[in-house]
């Protein structure tokens, strides 16, 4: 009886999973296995916001393989070694796995072909599960280029790309009799609480958000995606980044949709896929300026620790880092707003900034991550590397009736609009009275001192 493995890393899923059905196209029975990869703890990867989603989305990936008729075997330790020795004991020909983008998942893939080639077993990898066009599939013309450094031609080229059809989940799921470690639990994974308002993860409740974001707010997103009281962006991201979520479904059924939201929407979509291919391109863009600056960024240790609490004395940068804390996650413009005025306002290095944010994002990846605190900073691919968002002017554009400010900074949940936007002006007496702390830095100042230092780094 012919057997395969279908190995899952960021694809907790059983609709439109390629993995997953080449595996069962492949053999009589499939092993769906999972390994906690206790080789990743050592990156600071693992932390209590992500571990609760993937135990969450492992607990809701076994119920589905058992509802028909399977399982998910689970093992705990280095992924390569327990993928050869659960394909060993199985007596499995092949592994399926889908590619990655980072450099840990290239080494990964490198190793487990390696090992299974020394005991006569085959590796097949399938194209990324975390994009909808994969990494390196489109490149510019001209010698020596293997990836896009910049969004808008990408984009063009993305639109036109013939994306594969959605596939659907198997009717059954027969597995082996293979010893499996129980399904591991958050406090296993990671030490430390999660963050109070954490989304629940898996698939199911992927699917319900889908639901309900194909049946109505994603027509208003264009409008409305940058209105931080609004709350009007998908809040799928923690489903896409665990593979709860394809990316390819999602881009079907939004283009399904002929609306100004959908096709912005769709939009965004691309630009996930746009850092995936410059990461899988340039792997040391994780943690390296992918342009270099030059900058000699300052490190005053009072104004971080202010910045991660949310008192910096900017009521929309506290707002934005107190959700983050709270929830997990934060809207894209509250992303920027926060980035920005650690980067260029504090002049900090965007890399303080990438870590705390990965600290806490249920679904901080390294390409998105990185790469989207690259360009804020003016180090990646934004062609206007020095703009600065001023937070005022932001607040007064993107929260009008302070709204979002109200919901996440309690101190001034009875000040009005008007009030709430002159906070930073107040004297020291009435921001007292509100318990308010005074703004860590003055914006024309700091906007003054970030010039220089970049003029100073040439």
């Amino acid at each position: 009886m012919r057997v395969s493995v279908a190995l899952f890393t960021a694809d907790l899923r059983t609709h439109d999973n390629p993995v997953l059905v080449a595996a069962l196209k492949d053999a009589e029975r499939v092993v769906p296995l999972f390994v906690v990869d206790t080789g990743i703890r050592s990156t600071g990867f693992v932390v209590p916001n992500r571990a609760a989603f993937l135990a969450d989305s492992l607990a809701d990936l076994d119920a589905a393989l058992r509802a028909r008729g399977g399982r998910l075997v689970v093992r705990v330790g280095d992924v390569v070694e327990e993928t050869c020795r659960v394909a060993a004991e199985a007596g499995a020909a092949v592994v399926h796995i889908a590619a990655g983008s980072s450099r840990y998942a290239a080494r990964r893939e490198e190793r487990l072909r390696v090992e299974l080639a020394d005991s006569r077993r085959e590796l097949r990898v399938h194209a990324a599960s975390l994009t909808a066009v994969p990494p390196g599939a489109l490149t510019p013309t001209g010698k020596d280029k293997d990836h896009f450094a910049v969004f808008t031609p990408y984009f063009r080229r993305w639109e036109g790309f013939s994306v594969r059809g959605v596939l659907p989940a198997p009717d059954a799921v027969p597995v082996p009799d293979v010893r499996s470690a129980g399904l591991p639990r958050a406090e296993s994974l990671a030490s430390g609480p999660a963050s109070p308002g954490l989304p629940t993860g898996g698939e199911s409740e992927a699917r319900r958000r889908l639901r309900s974001w194909l049946a109505g707010p994603l027509s208003a997103y264009d409008d409305h995606h940058d209105d931080l009281a609004a709350d009007a962006t998908s809040r799928l991201s923690p489903y896409l980044h665990f593979g709860c979520l394809s990316p390819t479904e999602l881009l079907h059924r939004a283009r399904g949709q002929d609306n100004p939201g959908a096709h912005a929407f769709v939009r965004q979509l691309a630009w996930r896929d746009f850092h995936h291919q410059v990461l899988a391109a340039r792997p040391d863009a994780a943690d390296h300026d992918y342009r270099p600056r030059h900058d000699r960024w300052r490190h005053v240790t009072e104004e971080i620790e202010a910045w991660h609490e949310g008192r910096t004395g900017y009521p929309v940068v506290d707002a934005a880092l107190r959700q983050l804390s709270h929830e997990g996650w934060m809207p894209g413009r509250a992303r920027l707003l926060a980035a920005s005025f650690l980067v260029k306002t504090l002049y900090v290095d965007w890399r303080v900034g990438a870590r705390h944010f990965l600290d806490l994002l249920v679904d901080g990846d390294i390409a998105n991550n990185q790469l989207n605190w690259q360009w804020v900073a003016g180090t990646g691919t934004d062609t206007r590397p020095d703009r600065v968002l001023n937070p005022l002017t932001q607040a007064r554009r993107f929260d009008p009736r302070g709204e979002y400010v109200r919901r996440w900074v309690p101190e001034l949940r009875n000040l009005d609009a008007r009030m709430i936007h002159r906070v930073p002006h107040l004297d020291a007496a009435a921001r007292a009275d509100l318990g308010y702390p005074a703004p860590i830095v003055d914006l024309a100042m700091a906007a003054a001192r970030f010039r220089q230092g970049r003029e100073a780094a040439g």
